[in-house]
């Protein structure tokens, strides 16, 4: 406990709780927001570790609450097949990948969703549903970014582009998307040993995620969402920008 109240984890514990807050509110977002500002003081592959289980408090707790929301229709014949096997790809790609390369190309990604969602939001622009087959491979390459960076929420967003469902419905959809496939990563960083040498940082941040998910389930019902949409991706596009350039 003693080493989150020093710097860079009182860093990462801020980053988290602001992730977390986002994600009970919306249904995504609290690895990839996360994941860009805590990349600003910490290497990826020492975060990943650390993030991804504590998504699963998030998620689950979310996924128990409303699961009677979830379209259990598009979850396992369109979602959850294309994710789970881009997700392994990833995950078994990530011992080649050089950090001095995912860094850089994590933050091209924050930084292209970031403009694409700023600009969507400026426009007023409504988005097409994509054919069954394009929004199937932008599927599974959410799922490819899953693996590589458990930050597959972005592509796994535009995928759904003019898909119909409410807030209600499409946060739930969602929360069990990344409990599903989060249960799956941290079984790979138990194996590997990642996660036994992060533990204690897990353990120890868990009690902001709890905070989170209090301040986001009362922000849900209460936050213009368009406005704090605007404010989020703005904060993503710096992060982003300052992982290319650093």
């Amino acid at each position: 406990m003693l080493d989150l109240l020093a710097s860079p984890w009182a860093l990462v514990a801020l980053f988290v709780l602001f992730a977390y807050t986002t994600e009970a509110m919306t249904g995504f977002g609290s690895i990839v927001i996360a994941l860009s500002l805590s990349a600003l003081v910490l290497p990826l592959d020492v975060l990943m570790p650390v993030l991804v289980p504590l998504n699963l408090v998030l998620s689950g707790y979310l996924t128990l609450r409303y699961h009677r929301l979830v379209d259990w229709r598009l979850l396992l014949t369109g979602i959850l097949p294309m994710m789970a096997a881009g997700t392994l790809a990833g995950f078994l790609a990530r011992p080649w990948l050089d950090q001095g390369v995912a860094r850089p190309l994590f933050g091209a990604l924050v930084v292209a969703f970031s403009v694409r969602e700023l600009w969507r939001l400026r426009h007023a622009i409504a988005v097409a549903a994509h054919g069954p087959w394009w929004g199937r491979l932008w599927m599974l390459m959410a799922g490819l970014t899953h693996g590589l960076f458990a930050s597959g929420g972005p592509l796994l967003v535009y995928a759904l582009s003019g898909i119909r469902l409410d807030k209600g419905r499409f946060r739930a959809t969602l929360v069990l998307v990344w409990f599903s496939l989060n249960s799956l990563l941290t079984l790979g960083f138990l194996i590997n040993g990642d996660l036994r040498a992060q533990g204690d940082h897990l353990l120890a941040l868990v009690p902001v995620v709890l905070v989170g998910i209090v301040l986001g389930e009362t922000l849900h019902h209460r936050v213009d969402e368009r406005r704090f949409r605007q404010v989020l991706f703005t904060v993503l596009l710096l992060a982003g920008v300052a992982l290319l350039v650093r």
